[in-house]
């Protein structure tokens, strides 16, 4: 197939970039860029396109004949959002029925949306699955919501149409974040010793990079009829932040013995976010099911540190998005 990617420089995007390449589908790479580009490698096959998702009339361009789209961008996580909510709200939410339809018109026959697990909000239920009512608590997590309504609304006989709700994804990228829970813990843990747990008892659900981009590409393998109209949860293990933070001291420990003993600290939060979420059914409908654990993301994180792959990871704006768009917003328009 020809793949459109939105956001394809970004942290999930540089992970299946070279995935798709590799199972022989032709790419376009298209990315704003408030990131760089620095996490794709040019490649046969491979357009990269710098340009905005909000501008119909490029993302319609480059649309055409493509066969299917798989929409990673938006300004992802809370704290980037609330930095400028309009920009936010414009980027996430109000240019994604254009382009969805715009990806009709083009004659794109698969859409595949990455939502978030985030939409349920918080919730005591042990296991919680598509069937569980959306109760998004911030703005980022709402517009995703919105986001598959829109999707489904254009849902049609020859547009097939597919929502994933990623959990948290954890793990070495081209373009690595450590402003994601499995990776801020690992990357305090190697390069400081010490582990500050925001909270503790917040249940997370996470997922492998490795693992959520191998299912975008088998995504496009698969018979429409198959994904046609569905929403999937995308999760492997469920843990306490208080775990996650054990977890990290373990694994580092192990990876770097002249690091230990690393020390945790707990301090409070007003981060309440909380779900154990269920994937039953994307194993059970699709036959997928992750492959590499927390531990793995972690021992990854921890080989690249080694490799002097992730330098300055305390302080270079580069891995923390908020920062980023920090710099973004400072700059005159």
């Amino acid at each position: 197939m020809k793949v459109l990617v939105t956001g394809a420089a970004g942290y999930v995007g540089c992970s299946l970039v070279p995935k798709l390449l590799k199972a022989g589908h032709q790419v376009a790479a298209y990315d704003i860029m408030y990131y760089g580009a620095e996490g794709l490698t040019p490649a046969k096959g491979l357009e990269i396109i710098k340009a905005d998702i909000r501008d119909t009339a490029a993302f319609a361009e480059k649309a055409r004949g493509c066969d299917a789209v798989i929409h990673l961008a938006c300004i992802s996580n809370d704290p980037s959002f609330e930095l400028d909510p309009a920009l936010g709200k414009s980027i996430n939410f109000d240019c994604f029925e254009p382009m969805v339809l715009a990806a009709k018109k083009a004659g794109v026959k698969r859409f595949i949306y990455a939502s978030s697990s985030s939409v349920y909000g918080v919730s005591e239920q042990p296991d919680v699955d598509e069937t569980h009512p959306l109760k998004p608590l911030t703005d980022y997590s709402k517009f995703k919501a919105l986001c598959e309504e829109v999707l489904s609304r254009h849902r049609a006989p020859g547009f097939t149409t597919t929502v994933i709700r990623p959990a948290t994804v954890c793990g070495y990228s081209p373009r690595t974040r450590l402003d994601l829970s499995v990776n801020i813990l690992t990357n305090l843990a190697v390069n400081k010793g010490l582990i500050t747990v925001f909270g503790g008892s917040q249940k997370r659900p996470n997922i492998h990079i490795d693992d959520i981009s191998d299912l975008y590409v088998q995504l496009l393998q698969m018979p429409a009829a198959k994904i046609d109209g569905g929403v999937y949860n995308a999760g492997y293990q469920n843990h306490s932040i208080a775990e996650l933070a054990r977890m990290a001291k373990k694994v580092v420990e192990s990876e770097f013995p002249d690091r230990a003993p690393i020390a945790i600290v707990a301090s409070p939060t007003d981060d309440l976010r909380s779900y154990h979420v269920s994937s039953k059914k994307i194993a059970d409908e699709l036959g997928f099911a992750p492959r590499r654990s927390v531990e793995d993301a972690m021992r990854d994180l921890c080989r690249a540190f080694k490799a002097g792959k992730l330098p300055d990871s305390l302080d270079n704006p580069r891995y923390f998005n908020v920062r980023v768009m920090k710099a973004a917003s400072a700059q005159p328009a």
